[in-house]
């Protein structure tokens, strides 16, 4: 049997790549401007690529972890990932950009919901909400991985070369995925039908969950994306926004380790409340702020609170679904998800070009953060289903 820590280490990566992929776009997307000539719109539509493709990956690579099993989903997910990055550093133009950024996105989008499921698979109870969370804070250190390449390697060899660095952690990721638990393969009769998470008793959570992921999602990628442009837009070099974007990466890894932790403390629900709380009061600090030092200050706190309530939100999905229909479920609502991951980006370009000023974009989060907030208070349970609802084989449980 897997150690708790080798499990955590190897599924970990899914979240990093992720994180990677995410970061190094948003400090590409001030030097595609410059080289293509891209208006603010044009911009925030090459952000959105990426999401297009994870909406589709995201329920299709989720129902095909029921269907066929994690592993096999978690291992083609990569290698989708890491021939398109391969193919990204020689695209000629925006056109084959956005292209190649779609079918990145079909791999980043299925990577998550499986690994999410995997862990929560070999999990229960408090120990589950925790290596939940802990398996998402490699999504910080992937976000951190990103900044030192783009600090490092995009100043003086270009973005290409800093996209095609990547693939020398996919290949270890890869390795390290080859030492994946075995599992049993449902067989076709202990397949569940689509139409089982449309039931009533799974169709409420899904529904007060995907709302939730939609936000978080958009608030986040609207964020996060344009982070560095945002800063440059405040009067940073472009090296500069880099490194202030590095510090507030850092804040993230904090912000899940505390989660992990109040996870033996208090409930998930009162959690994630704190936390998107949190990114609120953040939101309108960095949405106001005109000094280095609040921008900083702010900066940081968005990565702490943010990152934490999403840390805190892929704690209680997967468990609100038994383990026949987990992958399923799970890959639709992050799918609904990556619809506001897809609006987000486009969502911040689309404004800027209209004239609304940075005060006006981070507004608008906060109000989308205030409706999170009252949907997790009335339209969430903070309960996990017991995974014995499924006739299928059970991966080893791992007692906390």
């Amino acid at each position: 049997m897997h150690t708790p820590k080798h499990l955590l280490l190897i599924v970990g990566t899914a979240w990093l790549f992720d994180a990677m992929d995410v970061a190094l776009l948003s400090f590409i997307m001030p030097l595609l401007k410059t080289e293509w000539q891209l208006s603010a719109t044009q911009l925030g539509l090459v952000g959105a690529m990426t999401s297009i493709g994870m909406i589709l990956g995201a329920v299709a690579c989720g129902r095909l972890a029921d269907t066929y099993g994690r592993k096999p989903v978690l291992m083609g997910t990569l290698i989708l990932f890491s021939l398109s990055n391969l193919a990204l550093a020689f695209a000629p133009n925006v056109g084959w950009f956005m292209a190649i950024r779609f079918v990145t996105g079909i791999g980043l989008g299925g990577e998550l919901p499986v690994a999410a499921t995997l862990l929560a698979d070999h999990y229960h109870g408090v120990k589950r909400s925790q290596m939940l969370v802990l398996g998402d804070s490699f999504w910080a250190w992937g976000w951190i991985v990103a900044s030192l390449i783009a600090y490092l390697v995009m100043p003086a060899f270009g973005w290409r070369i800093a996209v095609g660095v990547t693939l020398i952690a996919a290949l270890y990721a890869f390795i390290l995925r080859e030492h994946l638990p075995e599992e049993t393969t449902p067989s076709t009769d202990n397949r569940a039908p689509f139409t089982v998470v449309v039931r009533p008793q799974h169709l409420k959570p899904l529904i007060s969950l995907s709302l939730m992921w939609f936000i978080v999602m958009l608030t986040y990628y609207g964020i996060f994306l344009w982070l560095p442009s945002v800063l440059t837009m405040r009067g940073f070099s472009i090296v500069n926004s880099l490194g202030y974007t590095l510090a507030m990466s850092i804040a993230q890894l904090p912000g899940y380790y505390l989660a992990a932790w109040l996870m033996r403390k208090i409930s998930r629900k009162v959690i994630m409340g704190l936390y998107l709380t949190g990114t609120i009061v953040a939101s309108l600090l960095f949405g106001t702020a005109n000094s280095t030092v609040v921008i900083l200050i702010a900066g940081a706190a968005l990565s702490f609170f943010d990152l934490g309530a999403w840390g805190t939100l892929i704690a209680l999905t997967p468990g609100q679904f038994p383990q026949l229909i987990r992958g399923t479920a799970m890959g639709i609502a992050q799918s609904i998800g990556r619809v506001g991951a897809t609006i987000g980006p486009f969502l911040v370009g689309w404004l800027f070009d209209a004239k609304v000023g940075i005060s006006g974009v981070f507004g608008l989060f906060v109000g989308l953060l205030l409706i999170a907030l009252g949907i997790l208070v009335f339209g969430v349970r903070d309960v996990d289903v017991a995974d014995d609802q499924t006739p299928t084989a059970k991966a080893p449980v791992v007692d906390p």
